[in-house]
This record gives C-alpha cells, structure tokens and sequence, in this order.
C-alpha cells in the first residue's frame, strides 16, 4: 500500500542509505555505472540546450545508445533519438528521457554550473539552465539502457529509448508522433518516463494512478479600444479598464463555475498595455495559463475565457467590430495519466524492491508534461510517469523542521541530489522494464 507524503526520521535514514542488503543484479549493475553516469550528468547539466536546439545533446545520447548496440535514428521531430534494442519475440517497451534546458540564469553555485548564455524565439538573451533536472533524466536513461543491454539474456521483446527534445514548450512528444514514432518502429504496449521532483526527499519514488500532471493551454486575449488623450477619456474606450474587469471577471470561472471538487486554473501572467500617462492606448494584449484535468473541465475553462472577454466588452459597450479576439495558441499539453493496471503493478514491484517507506503516493500537480501525448495518441498503450525525489536529506531534514524554504523545478536554485535521483531512477526504470518484458 502507498503511504502519504509524511516521512519520518527512520525513513529519511532508509533513503539516505539505499545499497540493498543481499546482492542484486539490477541494483549491482547501476552502481558499478554510477561514477560514469554521474560524469555525464555533470557534462549535461553545464552544456544545457533550449528547447529545438538540443543538437549536441542528443548526438551525445546517440553516440551512448550507439555504443551499446543500439540502432539508432536521429533528427526524428526534430532533434528527437529513437534507439531500439530488438531481443526476440516479447512485448514492446517504450522508455522515454527529455532534454532540453530552460531559460533560466543559473544561481546553484555548484563546479559545474552553467555559464551557457542563448537568445529565445522572442528575442531575449538569458543564461541556459537544466532547472527542471533533465540532465537526471538523460544519465538515468543511458544508465538504463546500458543495463538492458547488458542483460539481454534476461528479457525478450522490444526496447525502444527515445529522447525527446522540446518538452519545455510542449512540442517535441507530437512532433516525434507526427515524424513516425508509432509507424516507423513498433507500436509500444508500455510507455514509461520519471521525472525528478523538488518535493520529495533524494530517492524515494512517487507514483500514482490516475492523473498525475494537468492539461495545458496558453491563451492570448486582444483587448481592442479606441485610443485617445488621457485628459479626455470620454472621447475614448479605454481598453485597459475593460482588461482589468475582463481579469477580475475570470477569476469567477475557477471560484463559481468549476465544480468545487475538480482542479482548476485560470492564471493572467501578462497585461501589456499603453506607453505613456497620458494616452489612452488602442489595445491591451492579456496572456494566460489554463490549467486543467478534465477534458470537460478544459472545455469549460476555454469556452467561458471567451464568453468573458465578450460579455465584458458588450458591457463597455464596445461595438461588434471591437470585440476582444481571443487566441488559444498551439503547444499546449493533454492531462497526463497514469494507467491501470500498469501503474499498480509498478508500484508494487517498486515497493517489494526499495521498501514501503521510499514509495509513496505523491498528489497530483498542476505542472504540465508533454509525456501525455503518447497515451493521448494512442490509448491502448499502458502509460506511467513515475516521480524520484531529489531534494537533498539535509536540505529535507531542515525544510521539515521548518528552518528552510526549498527550492521548486524550475528555480535557478534547483540543484538536486543527482546520485540519489540517477542511481534510483536507474534501478527502478530498468527493474520495471525486465518485469514487463516478462508480459505481466
């Protein structure tokens, strides 16, 4: 059974100390690799690449899969590698690793931070950070697939690694689809991925069935008006006050439309708008994140952002031909969930492997994660995202006492325990994968 998120001093201590008691294979194999992934964790993370840019990264990975007796395709929706490891007649496992970087100035300190510097597609020169822990992702998923192929005599079937770029913006699981991925090789019965988590301590694991990670939609809102002097607003119909109430406005579709019970969010990160005083300008641009589980949840979030903008423009008695226009723009991510049976039957195979106490039930989040695409595409293949904790046993330790605020993904001062996060990540997706190649 999955225990909650509350740890305690005894099982702080289990995950500070994972070498299991009697000798296992899987559990040997990945910490004799362990110096070398952590070498390639440390290359990945002060060479970062932005998402659509991941080029060097993923020759990297393919010149790892290469090695290892992989057949390797590169440059597939993108910079995306499919490496497929054929072993006989048996299922089809898909294992999945993102690897592209934020735009994010990095502030950890550690020897080898990243000091890379890019400009994005809008323009902006920023520092280049893995703020997310993809550089964990891409050491476990070589670790991983040395250690299949180390044990070929083990498994039959089909292993298929890919890497997937452009998981930041959204994009690079669709675009793997649409360049083939399910016609070109195998279609995968099991799709598998973990992601690190600032939440949880540095190797426990948290696994849930159901959905784990919400839908994500960016929508853009022009608020048209008709610009003027600001001593005489009476001449104008000033866009920004009908912004503001068409903010205000949103705020009821979470608190008085969504029912109680269900997730849901309505965020307005952007208000751009006007250049001086005192002029009244001709538009306002609004730019929102939706969040969402549901699909009836997300439609109903989407239909009433327009129904909002428009009401509230009628109301400001705005004429027909300056009616706010509202975008939902392309990048945004389906719910991600996790399958039953498949799930269970994972988390009762990591639990038997690492202990009750380093397995729980992590809740569900309101990030987005384009992994959902895979089950979304196709929803006969069996989907889980497993999550490994990175935050580091003393940084825990003090967080839970109260004495320190913890850093989330994303945060320039993410900086996780990267041999607890590889060195579990990799003995659990290669013991789930020999468990699921035996057709269970």
């Amino acid at each position: 059974m999955l225990r909650n998120l509350t740890l305690s001093a005894a099982a702080i201590a289990l995950v500070a100390t994972p070498v299991a008691a009697a000798a296992d294979p899987v559990h040997d194999a990945t910490q004799r690799q362990l110096p070398q992934l952590m070498t390639f964790y440390r290359d990945f993370h002060a060479n970062p690449e932005l998402s659509n840019h991941e080029s060097a990264t993923a020759a990297k990975l393919a010149a790892e899969a290469r090695a290892a007796g992989y057949d390797v395709t590169e440059h597939v929706g993108g910079n995306g590698v499919v490496a497929i490891l054929r072993n006989g007649p048996g299922p089809v496992i898909l294992i999945r690793a993102d690897i592209d970087a934020l735009p994010v100035t990095e502030q950890t300190n550690l020897p080898f931070a990243s000091k890379v510097r890019a400009t994005t597609p809008e323009g902006v020169e920023t520092g280049v950070m893995h703020a997310c822990g993809h550089d964990t992702h891409m050491a476990s998923w070589i670790g991983t697939l040395r250690n299949m192929a180390a044990m070929k005599g083990q498994w039959k079937g089909t292993l298929i690694m890919i890497a997937q770029p452009a998981e930041e913006v959204g994009t690079g699981a669709k675009a793997m689809i649409d360049d083939g991925l399910f016609t070109r090789w195998p279609k995968p019965k099991y799709a598998v991925a973990f992601h690190d988590v600032a939440a949880l301590p540095a190797g426990t694991i948290g696994i849930r069935s159901g959905y784990v990670m919400a839908a994500v939609d960016w929508v853009d809102i022009t608020v048209k008006g008709v610009g003027g002097h600001g001593a005489y607003p009476h001449t104008t119909k000033d866009p920004i006050v009908l912004a503001s109430r068409i903010v205000v406005a949103l705020q009821t579709l979470v608190s008085r439309e969504v029912d109680p019970l269900e997730s849901a969010v309505v965020t307005v990160g952007s208000f751009h708008g006007g250049a001086k005083p005192n002029i009244i300008p001709d538009t306002v641009q609004l730019q929102l994140t939706v969040r969402s589980y549901k699909p009836e949840v997300r439609k109903l979030l989407l239909d009433g952002i327009g129904r909002i903008a428009r009401g509230e423009a009628i109301a400001a008695g705005m004429p027909d031909d300056k009616m706010p226009v509202v975008t939902i723009k392309g990048g945004a991510t389906p719910a991600t969930f996790n399958t039953d049976p498949l799930t269970q039957h994972v988390a009762g195979l990591f639990t038997t492997r690492f202990g009750k106490d380093r397995v729980v039930d992590l809740a569900p989040q309101m990030g987005g994660e384009d992994f959902s695409q895979f089950y979304v595409n196709d929803p006969s293949i069996q989907s889980l995202i497993f999550f490994v904790g990175g935050v580091p046993l003393d940084q825990w330790a003090q967080f839970k006492a109260g004495k320190l605020s913890l850093p989330s993904l994303h945060s320039p001062f993410w900086a996780p325990d990267a041999e607890a996060v590889v060195g579990t990540a990799t003995e659990a997706m290669t013991a789930a994968a020999l468990d699921l190649f035996k057709g269970k």
